[in-house]
């Protein structure tokens, strides 16, 4: 216990010093805290041994026996980005969100998947079509973490941030279906045959089911919220039904043929929706929440760093494979978003930058890829996925800012802080 208490202090303190360092060269503070879970993981202090004394991740098995805490992590994230699916702006961007966050996705899966199923053709020993369709569909997936670090960062605002938090949980939505319809489709080429419900209705369900259950929770935590008016308190309920929901997703069970699950992040996404939306305290609560649950947010981002497998650099056939993933992947993104939002009539900023924040990928592809291990090259899979989120990650975040501040969106040069908007020093010029 006590080496558990000091491996995760050193690691919050280490990402807190390692983002003063990064704040010096203009990097977002999300991949400082990568780059100092990759200092304190497997393949740098880990190797010295003193992870026994509670510095540094010894292995990487040490890091996933920590998972509880990106799990909980994640929820408090989708449980913050619900507060963006507020009627008042589902009636101004509801439509364009939606149309814009399915057809990126359907467009990245799609030039992901004939890139490689093109890879397969010229050298199917290098690639199974089971495993280019499956790596398609992984390519949808966003990750909502670091997007909505870097927003609350610099306290972003305008029309390209709001719209680009809802596509973001959006994504997640699509990239579900969109998995869970290919990696049917891959088990039915290996072993020739077709199962339906796998394809077809636990992917529906588990999407209805989630959001069922999101919403009851939102409902019952509004409900709850009313015989406390204590401010603290208010938080700390709020807390605990993260925690709940948290817990709750990760409950399986049968139905007949049909295994059903949840997805955390839409159930803790769905429960901040409802409850933003009925709740009239609830931008306060947010508020305090946000400060209350930010060391988690960095251990998180600590964690993330150190469970990076840096073993897949040594594998030639797993880079040439993350090269064309991540060369279409980001062609997607970015001509998918440009593409939808043209067709909704989206500002020429959103057209422009959108795609170009929607890069960064992490837990959500990992999870994918874990379950697509049983195909029969699903360690490849794994490797390709992770040398995505290797670059991804740490490149992603500064790209999404200066993004966000190309469109006017960060007020550049300004000093920052959890209370405080942004505030230039000097006269800036977006020009």
């Amino acid at each position: 216990m006590e080496q558990l208490l000091i491996c995760l202090s050193v690691a919050l303190i280490a990402g807190l010093l390692m983002s003063r360092l990064a704040k010096a060269i203009n990097l977002p503070a999300v991949t400082s805290y990568l780059l100092a879970g990759l200092l304190l993981g497997p393949f740098f202090l880990g190797r010295l041994g003193l992870s026994d004394f509670g510095i540094g991740f010894g292995t990487l098995e040490q890091v996933d026996s920590l998972s509880l805490i990106t799990q909980v992590a994640l929820g408090f994230i989708a449980f913050v980005i619900g507060n963006e699916f507020r009627l008042s702006a589902l009636e101004s961007m509801g439509k364009q969100a939606i149309t814009v966050g399915i057809l990126q996705a359907v467009l990245t899966t799609a030039l992901v998947d004939a890139a490689l199923v093109i890879l397969h053709f010229i050298r199917p020993d290098i690639i199974s079509m089971a495993s280019a369709i499956t790596l398609g569909s992984i390519a949808a997936a966003t990750a909502p973490a670091a997007t909505l670090m870097v927003v609350k960062q610099y306290k972003a605002d305008g029309p390209l941030t709001r719209l680009l938090l809802m596509v973001v949980a959006i994504d997640d939505a699509v990239g579900l279906v969109l998995f869970s319809a290919s990696f049917g489709i891959a088990n039915a080429l290996e072993q020739g045959r077709i199962d339906a419900i796998s394809v077809l209705v636990e992917p529906v369900v588990e999407i209805v089911f989630s959001l069922g259950l999101g919403a009851a929770a939102g409902f019952a935590l509004n409900q709850l919220e009313i015989y406390f008016h204590s401010r603290s308190k208010r938080m700390s309920l709020s807390v605990a039904f993260v925690l709940l929901t948290v817990g709750l997703s990760m409950v399986t069970f049968d139905i007949g043929p049909i295994h059903c699950g949840f997805s955390l992040l839409l159930v803790c996404m769905m429960t901040g929706t409802v409850f933003c939306n009925i709740c009239p305290t609830s931008d306060e609560l947010m508020d305090r929440l946000d400060r209350w649950v930010s060391p988690v947010n960095i251990l998180f981002f600590v964690l993330s760093g150190a469970e990076l497998d840096l073993n897949i650099l040594s594998d030639p056939l797993v880079l040439l494979i993350g090269v064309v993933y991540i060369a279409f992947r980001s062609l997607g993104k970015i001509s998918g978003a440009f593409v939808s939002g043209r067709a909704t009539h989206c500002s020429h900023n959103i057209q422009k930058y959108l795609g170009i924040t929607l890069l960064p990928q992490a837990g959500v592809a990992l999870g994918m890829a874990a379950e697509a291990a049983e195909l029969s090259d699903g360690h490849m899979v794994r490797n390709v996925v992770l040398f995505s989120v290797l670059v991804y990650e740490l490149i992603g975040p500064t790209l999404t800012k200066l993004a966000l501040t190309a469109a006017g969106e960060i007020i550049p040069e300004g000093r920052t802080n959890a209370r405080m908007a942004n505030k230039p020093e000097f006269p800036v010029s977006l020009d």
